[in-house]
């Protein structure tokens, strides 16, 4: 048996930035283990995803959440050293409504901007200024982030917090967890496919797509499932010079990759279901009957394209309110959940990562209150909806 203070389900993103917070900034001299199933990330969400950040949300608490990454990813040669780098592209994000949508736009600028975010907001003419290449066809209003908005080789990050995390002495496992043990309300530790077991003070969910099922092997229920999400990679005849990440007003999404561009949307809810543990091929009609059309609609340039590769992945999907669920249970205070990010958590996870860090060396919040995400939500079934969802 392995004896541990604290043990992490999960070492992709979240879980390696609760580490690395952990030992590195709050300067815990207790034990951390990290126990990872897929050390390659072949099938992570961190690593299949479209690897942005934005601060264009409607909650003020996930403004902030996206603020702390943007200045941690903006910081990491102070922190890594003078190599760090992960590619990040401050390109932006566009996101564009029609009449129905524009009165959210709106609402959702004035707490954007109050909580110091770079966003502007255009009326249609001013967007044709900005990006000459767009159709103004149903627009009513868009969204750019003028700065701390865009891309990242989230691969290159995973790098940097892994090896940081070695150097400070956590211990990553190769491994999968299979039971969790638990005395009344308190957790005592887990099992793992390998026959190993370890005891542990606190641990902590951050196992993504998994994380439901990973609960469930404590008896606590937590609405978090994988859903799969295709991306499509493509050629352009034409140069769309400048584009940002561009939400357009039926979902798609698009954003320059080097010579190429990816783009994705998300199912409808009818065609959304649980993804399989195995399913991971492209969803090659949603690129043809949904997502090209709308391109070529919004782009007029990408009426002339030459499909590239595509891969799927899966998110970790909070079914309740696709919010992420952050913190203690509130009756297992040493059961923590760092889950259901929605497709935002790679963005979010530096912040995620510092206030579970903080919760298990000082018992509190102290960087960002992220009481609202709290496990209290999801026990009462009381939703906190996010008005922007991409």
């Amino acid at each position: 048996m392995l004896v541990r203070d604290v043990c992490i389900v999960g070492g992709a993103a979240v879980g390696l930035s609760i580490a690395h917070f952990l030992k590195r900034d709050l300067k815990f001299d207790g034990t951390v283990t990290v126990v990872e199933r897929d050390p390659a990330y072949a099938r992570a969400a961190t690593t299949l995803s479209a690897a942005s950040i934005r601060q264009q949300f409607s909650t003020p608490e996930n403004v902030r959440l996206s603020l702390y990454g943007r200045d941690f990813f903006r910081t990491l040669k102070d922190r890594f050293g003078a190599e760090a780098d992960i590619g990040f592209n401050e390109g932006g994000y566009l996101v564009l409504a029609g009449e129905a949508g524009a009165r959210i736009l709106r609402e959702n600028h004035e707490v954007q901007c109050a909580e110091g975010a770079d966003i502007a907001l255009d009326a249609p003419q001013d967007l044709l200024a900005r990006f000459p290449w767009l159709n103004l066809e149903g627009l009513a209003a868009g969204a750019w982030g003028r700065s701390g908005e865009g891309w990242f080789d989230a691969h290159l990050l995973l790098a940097l917090l892994r090896k940081a995390c070695r150097e400070d002495g956590v211990e990553i496992l190769t491994d999968t967890v299979t039971g969790l043990t638990r005395d009344g309300n308190r957790m005592t530790g887990a099992r793992l496919a390998s026959g190993e077991t370890i005891s542990c003070g606190t641990l902590v969910n951050a196992a993504g797509p998994s994380a439901g099922d990973v609960a469930a092997l404590a008896g606590i229920e937590l609405p978090v499932e994988p859903r799969k999400r295709s991306v499509f990679t493509f050629r352009c005849k034409e140069a769309v010079p400048g584009l940002p990440l561009m939400v357009d007003t039926s979902g798609v999404y698009v954003r320059p990759e080097g010579e190429t561009f990816i783009c994705g949307v998300s199912p409808t809810a009818e065609n959304d279901p649980r993804a399989a543990d195995d399913d991971f091929d492209p969803d090659w009609p949603l690129f043809e009957e949904v997502i090209w059309p709308a391109l070529a609609h919004r782009v007029p340039a990408f009426e002339a394209i030459r499909p590239g590769p595509a891969w799927a992945g899966h998110y970790d999907y909070n079914t309740l309110d696709q919010n992420a669920v952050i913190g203690p249970h509130p009756e297992i205070a040493n059961f923590l959940f760092a889950n259901g990010f929605s497709g935002h958590g790679l963005q979010q996870a530096p912040a995620a990562g510092r206030a579970i860090a903080e919760w298990i060396a000082l018992g509190r919040y102290e960087s960002l209150d992220l009481s609202i995400f709290g496990y209290e939500r999801i026990a009462e079934g009381r939703p906190l909806f996010e008005k922007v969802v991409i």
